[in-house]
């Protein structure tokens, strides 16, 4: 069809010539897809300022054929979620959440279930609220949404069952828990975590959206799931998440 007509929200918005702007979007019923905003960067533009990132937004999108860039012709804001914008490390966080969204997923693939947990993650975003801890259980939910979920029940290389007497050992390059026999054969490098953290991210990946502010983190189990879940997200995309300095340079 030539016409596309939904909600979804910005990941990115980049310059494209001498006024035009690409903006990047993320949508429950076409994935993620990328329209041009045709004199947007004018003085005088229809668009204002709605073609921001974070923005959750209803437009209409003209496109002659599925793989070429299509047009936008009309974009209305639902919700901009300004108060991200109030305050630096909510913005990190923000950034972090579209970032893994937008490198994760391949264009015109939907899936609602990723679509919410982003509508959700943005709005649990508060300067207030442990930002971090949200960001990371949103990245979590984000891995078992799109087929990556870390294997953690048992050996991803001979598949011996993980006993809570074993040590646990986390490789990135496989995704999942290394029993000590196969981690001495050379698999790369491996991470312990404790029962604890992986507790932690099971609670996480079975919890509604709703309830995952029950979860806390806290001492050794916050850094072993953060430097896990970190490493293990850019073997998957070959990529790091912005840190504050990367987003705003």
């Amino acid at each position: 069809m030539p016409f596309i007509r939904t909600r979804g929200v910005i990941l990115r918005s980049q310059k494209w010539g001498d006024a035009d702007r690409i903006v990047t979007v993320y949508s429950p019923s076409f994935g993620k897809f990328r329209g041009v905003a045709r004199g947007a960067r004018r003085m005088k533009t229809r668009f204002g300022g709605v073609l921001e990132p974070f923005g959750l937004v209803d437009l209409t999108l003209f496109q002659k054929t599925p793989d070429a860039l299509g047009q936008i012709s009309q974009i209305d804001l639902v919700m901009s979620y300004s108060s991200i914008r109030e305050d630096l490390t909510v913005m990190t966080a923000a950034a972090r959440m579209v970032k893994m969204v937008e490198v994760i997923t391949v264009d015109r693939d939907p899936n609602p279930e990723m679509y919410a947990a982003l509508v959700h993650g943005l709005e649990s975003l508060r300067p207030d609220a442990d930002v971090a801890l949200t960001t990371l259980l949103f990245q979590i939910h984000v891995l078992s949404h799109t087929g990556f979920r870390p294997q953690l029940h048992s050996c991803t290389e001979c598949g011996k069952p993980a006993h809570t007497n074993m040590t646990h050992w986390f490789s990135p390059r496989l995704g999942g828990m290394v029993c000590q026999e196969c981690g001495q054969q050379g698999v790369g490098r491996m991470l312990s975590l404790s029962k604890g953290s992986v507790a932690f991210i099971e609670q996480a990946r079975r919890l509604s959206l709703p309830n995952l502010s029950r979860l806390k983190a806290i001492g050794s189990v916050r850094i072993e799931v953060e430097t896990a879940i970190d490493a293990y997200f850019y073997a998957v995309v070959g990529k790091s998440l912005p840190t504050f300095e990367q987003w705003v340079s």
